[in-house]
C-alpha cells in the first residue's frame, strides 16, 4: 500500500513524477515472457513433436501439401506454432536443403516482423459467428502478392457456430490453389464430420517430461540462470505435458527466486509437497512404525497441505516404487537421475505384493475422501492399515 501511495504522490508532482514512473517501470518494458521469446521459429526447434514436424517437412519437400490441415491436441503443445512455421516455410523464397525457411528472404522477414499479408489468423473463441467466416471467405479469393500461398489459421475451431461451419464448408471443399487452411483445436470431437473428412488430421501429443526439462535447461543457460535438475523436473511435472504452461511457471519461479533456481524455491512457490515426505512416510510404513507415520502426516497438515493431495501423491510414489522393481519398466519413471536412484534404493525394501496392496488402500481412500465426514481420520486409518500390511497374506490366501 505504501508503494502504491508513493507512486501516486510522485505522479501528482508533474513531470518529475512521470520521469520517476518511467524509470521505475523501464525494466518491465524490455521483459518478454519466455513463451514468446523462445517460441520455435523452425520445425527443428519444435519440442516433442518430431513425428509431426518430419511429416510436414516431407510434404513440403515432395510438394504434396494438403489444402486443409487439422491440428489437434492439448493446450500449449505447439499447434499454432507449427501452423505459423508451416506458413512461413512454404512461402520461403530460398528453401534450405533441410526443408527449413532461410529467415533472410523478403517473405521470411515479413513473417518475422509480423507484417506478412500471406497469413491470416482467426480466433474462433471470440469470432465464432457467420460474419467472421464470411469475412475470411471474401479474402480467400485474392491471390498472394508475395510467395505462393495464403495461409488461414483458425484457432479453437471447435468454437465456431453451426452456421459458421456450414458457411465455411463449401470453401473448404473447393479452395483456390493458393489457399491453405490450418484449423487448430483442443476438442476434436466437437468438430462436425463433414469438416473432419476434408482435413489432413495431425494429433499432437503431450510433451514428455524429460523433453520439457531439457528445454527449460537450455533456456536457463541462455538467461544465465543456475537451475537444479530436480527443480526443472518439478516444473515439467506441474505443466502436465504443456510446454507453454511450463514456460509460464518457469518465469513465475524465476521472479520468486532470482537467478538461482533451486528445488526448495520451486516447491515453496508452487506449494508442492516435498517428495522427501513421501520417502519418509514410506520408510515408516515399511518399518511398520505407526507412530512416526502419524507424526509425519500431522507435520504435513500443519504446513497447510490437503490430505487428498497427500494420499494421491503417496499413491503415485508407490506406483513409482513398483515401476522401479523391474529394469524393463524403469523407463516409465519420469524424474531426475538423483531422485531415480532414491526410488530404486527404496523399492528394494518391499516386495511387489506389499506395494500392490498399499496401492489398493490408497485408491480406496481416494474414492471415499470427498464423501467422508472425518477426512483426517480416513487418511490416518489408511496409513495405519498400510503399516499393518502382510506381503505374505496374499500367498497364504491363495494356498
Amino acid at each position: 500500500m505504501n508503494t502504491v501511495l508513493k507512486l501516486y504522490t510522485v505522479q501528482a508532482s508533474g513531470r518529475f513524477g512521470s520521469l520517476y514512473l518511467h524509470n521505475a517501470f523501464r525494466h518491465m518494458d524490455n521483459f518478454i515472457v519466455s513463451a514468446r521469446k523462445y517460441r520455435p521459429q523452425t520445425f527443428d526447434t519444435v519440442v516433442g513433436q518430431s513425428a509431426i514436424t518430419s511429416t510436414l517437412k516431407n510434404a513440403i519437400a515432395s510438394k504434396h501439401l494438403a489444402q486443409a490441415f487439422l491440428f489437434c491436441g492439448p493446450r500449449g503443445v505447439g499447434k499454432t506454432t507449427c501452423a505459423r512455421i508451416l506458413a512461413k516455410t512454404i512461402n520461403c523464397m530460398d528453401l534450405q536443403p533441410n526443408t527449413e525457411a532461410c529467415d533472410k528472404c523478403e517473405s521470411c522477414q515479413s513473417f518475422n516482423d509480423g507484417r506478412s499479408l500471406n497469413i491470416y489468423e482467426l480466433d474462433a473463441a471470440s469470432n465464432n459467428g457467420v460474419d467472421a467466416i464470411r469475412s475470411l471467405i471474401e479474402q480467400v479469393s485474392f491471390a498472394p502478392q508475395l510467395g505462393q500461398y495464403k495461409v488461414y489459421i483458425i484457432d479453437e475451431v471447435h468454437m465456431l457456430s453451426t452456421g459458421a461451419f456450414n458457411a465455411f464448408l463449401k470453401t473448404l471443399e473447393e479452395p483456390p490453389r493458393h489457399a491453405i487452411f490450418i484449423l487448430a483445436t483442443t476438442e476434436k470431437h466437437k468438430i462436425i464430420p463433414t469438416i473432419l473428412s476434408r482435413c489432413q488430421i495431425f494429433d499432437f501429443n503431450r510433451i514428455r517430461l524429460q523433453d520439457i526439462a531439457d528445454h527449460l535447461q537450455k533456456i536457463a543457460l541462455s538467461e544465465g540462470i543456475t537451475a537444479e535438475p530436480e527443480a526443472l523436473h518439478v516444473i515439467a511435472q506441474k505443466a502436465d505435458g504443456g510446454l507453454r504452461d511450463a514456460l509460464s511457471i518457469f518465469d513465475q519461479v524465476v521472479s520468486f527466486s532470482g537467478n538461482n533456481l533451486t528445488y526448495n524455491a520451486v516447491i515453496d512457490n508452487l506449494n508442492i509437497l516435498d517428495y522427501d515426505y513421501y520417502f519418509r512416510v514410506t520408510d515408516a510404513i515399511f518399518g511398520k512404525d505407526i507412530k512416526n507415520v502419524l507424526l509425519i502426516y500431522d507435520e504435513i497438515l500443519k504446513k497447510g497441505f490437503d490430505g487428498h493431495i497427500f494420499i494421491n501423491g503417496l499413491a503415485s510414489h508407490f506406483r513409482d516404487l513398483l515401476v522401479c522393481k523391474d529394469p524393463q519398466t524403469l523407463i516409465l519413471l519420469e524424474t531426475s537421475e538423483n531422485v531415480k536412484s532414491k526410488y530404486q534404493s527404496q523399492s528394494q525394501a518391499a516386495p511387489a505384493p506389499l506395494l500392490i496392496q498399499a496401492l489398493e488402500l490408497y485408491s480406496k481412500c481416494d474414492v471415499q475422501y470427498k464423501s467422508s465426514k472425518n477426512q483426517r481420520l480416513l487418511v490416518e486409518l489408511t496409513l495405519m492399515q498400510a503399516c499393518s500390511l502382510d506381503p505374505q497374506a496374499e500367498k497364504k490366501n491363495l494356498n
